[in-house]
């Protein structure tokens, strides 16, 4: 089995600490909030046992990276330009892109806009919709009205900051273990919350971890959050309505490049992002996989699948 090292590379002013493994033609592997390259530690040695070059950053504002304090340091537009800054560092021209939950909308984005840079794309948890008719926190306040809604939660600075980092080991437990229950928008638990209310409002921490994740991987995470804090984190959503000004071009680009995507069949994240959507910008979306019984955190919960999944996609691909 392949073994996974580390550096920090220099890229787009900033710091990224990466985990790799193998060698061949490269795969980029973006994780999402708030998780670490830690989360693709199935992968990384079944790419690279499968002869490619497996690389997971922890994304700026994360792990051992560099953690910038504007707000306005996590646009999305700031965060792609670290990614071709990383294959420029790693000297490659190209490479496949492959992402879960806002790491997904990360490798959306990167193959739609750097289409030269990107081969392939694979999406997991969070499906491309494009650029929305009206800046997103305005279109959750009219969807949601005075319900409760995680991303409007968030947007204050400093406010899911001390909730979560109260007593990081319970919040890296519920998260992680509790089926995300905080963003489950049909849960009666958050359908029946009011403004002010907090992301753990009326949720028990579990006692008992489920099967995928082990009492050292939940050591891990909480170890990355204690050092990182989740301010970075949290400032990716706070970048939404800029995005949306930064990057109109989102409107209308189709995304060309083969294209996978993979859901857990109970993601909440279905509730609210419909697959169907994304089927006219990625006309050459080759699969839509949704994996029985599995929840959001798909590369972890469910990693046998997901490999054969994303080897056999990348198999198929052009040389």
């Amino acid at each position: 089995m392949s073994d996974i090292t580390h550096r920090t590379v220099e890229t787009n002013g900033i710091h990224l600490h990466i985990a790799e493994a193998g060698e061949g033609p490269l795969v980029l592997l973006l994780h999402g909030w708030p998780e670490s390259w830690y989360s693709w530690r199935h992968q990384l040695r079944a790419l690279a046992d499968a002869g490619y070059h497996a690389v997971a950053p922890d994304v700026r504002g994360y792990g051992r990276s560099d953690k910038p304090l504007a707000i306005e340091a996590y646009s999305m537009k700031n965060l792609l330009a670290d990614y071709i800054g990383l294959l420029d560092a790693l000297g490659e021209e190209t490479a496949v892109v492959v992402g879960h939950d806002w790491g997904a909308a990360m490798a959306w984005n990167s193959a739609a806009l750097h289409p030269d840079r990107y081969r392939a794309v694979v999406g997991m948890s969070v499906p491309h919709l494009g650029r929305p008719p009206m800046p997103p926190t305005r279109l959750f306040e009219a969807m949601f009205k005075d319900s409760w809604f995680y991303i409007l939660y968030f947007q204050e600075p400093g406010v899911a900051e001390a909730e979560f980092e109260a007593d990081i080991p319970r919040t890296m437990r519920t998260i992680l273990s509790g089926g995300v229950p905080g963003f489950d928008t049909t849960a009666e638990v958050v359908r029946s919350r009011k403004k002010g209310d907090k992301f753990f409002t009326g949720i028990d921490t579990p006692g008992k971890l489920p099967d995928w994740l082990t009492e050292d991987d939940l050591a891990y995470f909480v170890k990355e959050l204690e050092g990182s804090g989740f301010r970075g984190g949290l400032n990716r959503y706070r970048n939404m309505d800029r995005d949306w000004e930064e990057l109109p071009e989102l409107a209308t680009v189709r995304i060309e490049q083969p294209a996978l995507f993979i859901i857990g069949e109970k993601d909440p994240g279905r509730a609210f992002a419909p697959v169907d959507l994304m089927k006219p910008l990625v006309p050459n979306l080759e699969e839509v996989l949704v994996i029985p019984g599995a929840g959001h955190w798909i590369q972890q919960e469910r990693a046998a699948e997901v490999n054969a999944a994303l080897l056999a996609f990348l198999k198929e691909l052009p040389a």
